[in-house]
C-alpha cells in the first residue's frame, strides 16, 4: 500500500525546513543583485558588465569552497539521526577549520586570476573596472566561509532560521552602504559594502550559536582546537568533489560570460541582468537541494532507506512547484523585470527580455539538477556526480554554445540555448543516479515506513 501519508508529511517537513533555508540563500544573491541593480542604475551599462563580470569569476572560484563546506550539514544530519552530540561538536570544528584554510588556498588563486584579468579579454574599460572591484570581493569570501562554514550547524541541526534573520539584517545593511559608498567610491563602493555585510555575518551567528541555550548540549567552546584532523579530512574528501559539482556549472556560466563579452558591451550587460534573475530562483533551488541533503542524512543516520527515498522526492516535488511558478513569472513579466536594472539603453533591454524567457524555461533543469545533487550528497555520493556535471557542462554546455553563437549566427542567444541543453542533460542524469543508488544503500530497513524526525 502507497504511504500517501508519510509522503504528505515529508513534504511538508521539507517545505518547512527549505523556507528559512531559502530566505538565507535568496538573502545571499540578493547581495549580489542588489549591488547589481545600484550600479546599473547609478553607473551605466558598462560598469554593471564589469561588476558582473568580476562578480561571475569570484564566485565561480569561492563556489568550491561554498560547495565543500555544504556536506558539513549532511554529515551534522546524519550525527543527528544517531543523536551522536560529540560528533556534531567535532563536526562544528573542523568545519571552521576546513573553511579557513579554503578560504586562504581559494583567495591566493582568486588574487592570481585577477592580477591576470587580461586573460579574459574584454574591452580595455570593463578589465580598469572589474579588476579591482573582484580583488575586494575575494577578500570579503574569508568571512563569506566562515559565516557558511557556521551555518552548516544550523541547518543540520534543523535550525536554519538564525542564519535567514542574519542574512536579511546583512542584506539591509549592504542596501545602505551600497547607497553611501557607491557615492563615493564608484563601482568599487559596491564591494566595500558587500565586504562590511559579510563581515557582519560571520560575527552575528558567531555571537548567536556561542549565546543560544538551543547549541549548549553540542558544544565546548573552551576548547575549538580539539576538532580531530581525521574529521578535517573527511570533510575535505566528501566536500571538495561536491565543490566541483558547483564549480563546473558556474564555471560554465561564468565562461559563458566571457563569451559574451566577445559580443559586446550590450550583450554582456544584457546577460548579466538576465542571469542575476536566474541566479535569484536557483539559488532558492539550491536552498531546497540542502532541505534535501539535511533530511536524507538524517533518515540515513537513522537506518531507513524508505525515508532516504521519501525525504529525496520530497525535495524533487518541492522544487519543481517553485521553478513552476518562476517560470511562470519569466514569462509573463520578462520586460517588467528588465527595467528593474537598466531603462534608458534599448540595445541592453531588447536582448535581456529575450532572455529571461529563455531562462523561464530552464528553470525546471536547472533546479532538478541543483536538488539531485543534494540529495545525493546526503547520502555521501558525491564522485560520479562530479563526473557528471563535468560532461554536462563542460563537455556538452560550453562547446555547444560556442558553435551556435559564433558558428550558427545566434550569438548570445546561442549561448543560452547551450547552457540550457547542459541544465537538461545533468538533471536527467543526476535524478536517475539517486533513485538508482537509493536501492544500493547499505543501511538495515527495521525503521522503514517511519516518518524522519528531528531531535
Amino acid at each position: 500500500m502507497f504511504p500517501l501519508k508519510l509522503y504528505q508529511q515529508d513534504l511538508k517537513d521539507t517545505i518547512r525546513l527549505s523556507i528559512p533555508i531559502v530566505v538565507a540563500q535568496l538573502g545571499v544573491v540578493l547581495m549580489g543583485m542588489t549591488d547589481n541593480i545600484m550600479v546599473g542604475r547609478m553607473l551605466g551599462a558598462v560598469p554593471l558588465g564589469a561588476a558582473g563580470l568580476a562578480n561571475s569569476i569570484t564566485h565561480m572560484i569561492c563556489s568550491i569552497g561554498i560547495g565543500s563546506l555544504s556536506i558539513v550539514s549532511a554529515l551534522v544530519a546524519q550525527s543527528n539521526g544517531r543523536d551522536d552530540k560529540a560528533e556534531i561538536n567535532k563536526l562544528f570544528k573542523a568545519g571552521i577549520k576546513a573553511s579557513l584554510l579554503l578560504g586562504l588556498i581559494l583567495g591566493a588563486i582568486s588574487l592570481l586570476v585577477a592580477w591576470q584579468f587580461d586573460i579574459f579579454q574584454q574591452t580595455a574599460q570593463v578589465t580598469a573596472l572589474a579588476r579591482p572591484f573582484m580583488i575586494i570581493l575575494v577578500i570579503s569570501n574569508i568571512p563569506l566561509f566562515l559565516f557558511i562554514a557556521q551555518r552548516q550547524l544550523c541547518d543540520g541541526l534543523a535550525n536554519p532560521k538564525v542564519a535567514m534573520y542574519i542574512t536579511v539584517s546583512a542584506l539591509i545593511i549592504n542596501l545602505i552602504l551600497n547607497y553611501v559608498f557607491i557615492n563615493w567610491f564608484g563601482l568599487n563602493g559596491a564591494a566595500v559594502a558587500t565586504l562590511f555585510a559579510r563581515i557582519f555575518m560571520a560575527i552575528a551567528i558567531w555571537i548567536y550559536i556561542k549565546r543560544s541555550e538551543f547549541f549548549k548540549p553540542y558544544f565546548d567552546f573552551q576548547n575549538l582546537k580539539d576538532s580531530g584532523n581525521e574529521l578535517i579530512k573527511k570533510i575535505l574528501r566528501l566536500g571538495v568533489p561536491g565543490g566541483f559539482q558547483f564549480f563546473f556549472e558556474i564555471a560554465a556560466f561564468a565562461s559563458a560570460v566571457v563569451m559574451i563579452g566577445w559580443l559586446g558591451e550590450a550583450p554582456l550587460a544584457a546577460h548579466q541582468i538576465a542571469i542575476n534573475l536566474a541566479s535569484t530562483t536557483y539559488m532558492m533551488a539550491t536552498g531546497i537541494a540542502s532541505a534535501g541533503s539535511i533530511r536524507v542524512g538524517l533518515a540515513l543516520g537513522q537506518k531507513s532507506l524508505d525515508a532516504v527515498r521519501r525525504a529525496g522526492s520530497a525535495a524533487f516535488v518541492t522544487t519543481i512547484l517553485l521553478m513552476g511558478l518562476s517560470c511562470l513569472l519569466f514569462l509573463t513579466a520578462n520586460e517588467w523585470l528588465v527595467s528593474l536594472y537598466i531603462r534608458d539603453n534599448v540595445d541592453v533591454t531588447s536582448i535581456a527580455t529575450g532572455l529571461v524567457i529563455i531562462a523561464g524555461f530552464f528553470q525546471f533543469s536547472d533546479g532538478i539538477q541543483v536538488t539531485a545533487l543534494g540529495s545525493l550528497r546526503g547520502i555521501a555520493d558525491v564522485n560520479i556526480p562530479t563526473i557528471i556535471t563535468l560532461f554536462a557542462y563542460w563537455i556538452l554546455a560550453l562547446p555547444l554554445s560556442y558553435v551556435l553563437a559564433f558558428h550558427a549566427g545566434m550569438n548570445v542567444t546561442g549561448v543560452w540555448l547551450g547552457l540550457s541543453a547542459g541544465l537538461t542533460v545533468s538533471a536527467l542524469l543526476l535524478t536517475i543516479r539517486f533513485f538508482r543508488k537509493v536501492k544500493t544503500v547499505n543501511i538495515h530497513e527495521e525503521k522503514d515506513n517511519q516518518p524522519v524526525t528531528f531531535h
